[in-house]
């Protein structure tokens, strides 16, 4: 089993559902982090070839990963998990992106935003990719121009760069009210930004992330946020690599899309006007 980062609480309840799935069959999880390097990412494949085992759960994978496209097109069985591959065969299970990022994106319409930005996701990965083309998708089906909103992209999925992507938003477009962050360790970071700067939320700016990682009910405000099936997915993604390496492939969708539902906690509200700003000021 793959993961990008290893001390993130998104991935303990994916494991325990891959676990669910393998154990009773008689296979042993072994789980290596990659640290999202391309490098080192190829040196545990090699190790992992080197070790014997009998199939790869890869949730670390890029977009674009020739490395382990090769390894699966080699015979070892690969299935990717919250990411996928483009232009490759390799099974993968995802979340639904895009009822996810329209979901919030109406809850924050609903509340009388227009001034929508989107902290999106690294460039390089299936879930940066396709939760950003949602945004400007559920922006044009407002009647916003998609165009017309910001988007910062960060160059990794963490609160460092939430803080850093948050930072640029505000100083490029300080009309901004409401940030759909591409996940929830991004829109922690953003939290920390607009607080550090005297900016309320969800006074000042309503934040929205995308996963519902674990404890987030216990910081203040509550993030709103996506809730993705975690466990599930592992669990999914556990029984299509059992199923190709006992060589069942008509079993295999390539893709599965697993439901995703939204989350309301207290970081959204109402947009104050004007005249509040500055009487807040």
């Amino acid at each position: 089993v793959m993961l990008p980062d290893i001390t993130n609480t998104l991935f303990p309840p994916i494991v325990r559902g891959i676990e669910s799935v393998l154990e009773p069959r008689g296979y042993a999880s072994m789980i290596v982090n990659t640290d999202s390097s391309a490098d080192r990412e190829r040196q545990l494949i090699d190790v992992l070839r080197e070790r014997g085992v009998d199939g790869i759960i890869h949730a670390a994978v890029l977009s674009s990963d020739p490395t382990i496209a090769d390894v699966a097109e080699s015979g070892l069985p690969v299935v990717t998990l919250n990411r996928r591959i483009d232009g490759s065969n390799v099974p993968y299970v995802i979340n639904d992106e895009s009822f996810g990022i329209r979901a919030v994106f109406a809850l924050l319409h609903s509340h009388g935003h227009r001034r929508i930005a989107h902290l999106a996701g690294p460039a390089d990965l299936s879930t940066g990719q396709l939760r950003r083309v949602a945004f400007k998708k559920a922006a044009r089906e407002f009647g916003l121009q998609a165009d017309d909103l910001l988007i910062e992209t960060s160059l990794r999925f963490d609160e460092d760069e939430g803080r850093r992507a948050a930072a640029a938003i505000h100083a490029k477009a300080p009309e901004t009210t409401a940030v759909v962050c591409a996940n929830d360790r991004l829109a922690l970071g953003a939290m920390q930004h607009f607080k550090s700067i005297g900016m309320d939320c969800p006074g000042d700016v309503s934040i929205t992330g995308f996963n519902d990682m674990p404890f987030l009910n216990m910081i203040s405000p509550g993030l709103t946020t996506v809730r993705v099936q975690q466990f599930r997915a592992g669990a999914k993604a556990a029984s299509l690599l059992l199923d190709l390496i006992d060589g069942k492939t008509d079993r295999v969708a390539q893709e599965t899309i697993l439901p995703v539902h939204i989350v309301e906690r207290e970081s959204v509200a109402r947009p104050r006007s004007a005249v509040d700003r500055r009487l807040a000021g």
